[in-house]
C-alpha cells in the first residue's frame, strides 16, 4: 500500500448529506408532523445538518426554526441510510432523536414561508402522509423509545442482518 498525503486521501473517501428529525408526540401517542410549503407531504420536524454541526444541536436548531419552541434533544431513536434518489445525488444519513411528548401547539410559531401547517396524527395516520421511504421511521422509532435501543434502517427497511422485530407494530 502506498502512502497518501491526508488532504488526497479524505477528498478522495465518499461523501454523503446529513439531516435530522424530532420524533414528538402527545400524551395519547399521536405523531407531531409538518407540512412543508415546498412538499407535496408531511415530514417530521427537522432539516439538514449544517457544516460542523452536531446532529442532536441541528434537531434542536430545526425545532426551534420551525415551530418556535425549545426542546430537550433525547435519545437518539432511529439511523436510516438512504441511497441517492430523485434530485439528491448522493446518499443520505437521517438522524431520529426522542424529543419528547408535548400536548399544548399553542406555543407554535410557524415560519409561514416554510411550513403551512403542523398537526398530531395517530400512527397510522401519520404514516400515510409521509413518503413511503419515511413513513417506516414511525414504527421504528416508537420501538426505540420503548426498548431504549437506537434501530438502524437501509432505505427505511431494517437490514437482513438485524434481528427481527426490530419494528413497533405492538406498541
Amino acid at each position: 500500500m502506498t502512502w497518501t498525503e491526508p488532504a488526497t486521501w479524505y477528498a478522495n473517501l465518499p461523501a454523503f448529506y446529513a439531516a435530522t428529525a424530532a420524533f414528538i408526540t402527545d400524551s395519547a401517542g399521536n405523531i407531531l408532523l409538518v407540512k412543508p410549503t415546498y412538499r407535496d407531504h408531511w415530514a417530521f420536524p427537522g432539516g439538514y445538518l449544517e457544516d460542523g454541526e452536531f446532529p442532536h444541536v441541528g434537531c434542536a436548531r430545526e425545532v426551534q426554526e420551525e415551530l418556535g419552541v425549545s426542546v430537550t434533544v433525547g435519545t437518539l431513536l432511529v439511523v436510516d441510510w438512504a441511497s441517492p434518489a430523485g434530485e439528491r445525488p448522493r446518499s443520505l444519513i437521517h438522524f431520529t432523536f426522542d424529543c419528547g411528548i408535548l400536548s399544548d401547539q399553542s406555543d407554535f410559531d410557524l415560519p409561514r414561508q416554510e411550513l403551512e401547517d403542523v398537526a398530531f396524527f395517530p400512527p397510522g395516520e401519520a404514516e400515510q402522509r409521509l413518503p413511503d421511504s419515511v413513513s417506516p421511521r414511525i414504527a421504528a422509532a416508537a420501538g426505540a423509545r420503548i426498548r431504549l435501543t437506537p434501530v438502524y434502517l437501509t432505505d427505511g427497511h431494517a437490514p437482513r442482518h438485524q434481528s427481527p422485530g426490530w419494528e413497533a407494530r405492538e406498541a
